[in-house]
């Protein structure tokens, strides 16, 4: 909890980091559809989204603004994308985040939803706690339009 807090702009702080970990659970479960899900298996690790967390948190401490062009191009080009090597994946890893990293999260709240049915979503939580009721009660086999595909 103190971590969520520690921040000079905590709800867009909140917001954003569930919006990173949330792409985080996305890229790493796309594998598991194979070439649909991505044209070559990447390794994305922990520490990707750690190295996501930390920046986040210095631009919002050290900017009036949120840099989202700057937040999407270090989480998708650099931070996870330095593994990204095929040109559709890594239009793909970038237009993945886009979804997640917006000012229609920060501003929206719980009413940006991440999918078509708004199961998915950003919860109005106000402690790890509230974060993590929502996912629990979230689908145990998810939809997939959470992963930006089609259900046939």
């Amino acid at each position: 909890n103190r971590a969520l807090d520690d921040c000079k702009k905590p709800e867009a702080f909140k917001r954003l980091l569930f919006g990173f970990c949330f792409f985080h659970a996305i890229v790493q479960d796309r594998r598991k559809f194979g070439p649909i899900g991505w044209n070559i298996p990447y390794e994305f690790t922990t520490e990707d989204l750690v190295v996501c967390r930390r920046q986040l948190k210095l631009f919002l401490d050290n900017y009036t603004d949120v840099p989202y062009k700057v937040l999407n191009y270090l989480g998708a080009q650099t931070n996870y994308g330095g593994r990204v090597t095929d040109d559709k994946d890594k239009r793909l890893i970038q237009y993945i985040l886009e979804t997640y990293i917006t000012d229609k999260l920060v501003q929206g709240g719980s009413a940006y939803s991440f999918s078509a049915s708004g199961t998915y979503h950003c919860p109005d939580a106000q402690d790890q706690a509230g974060f993590l009721d929502f996912i629990k009660q979230l689908p145990l086999i998810p939809a997939p339009e959470v992963f930006g595909l089609h259900e046939n």
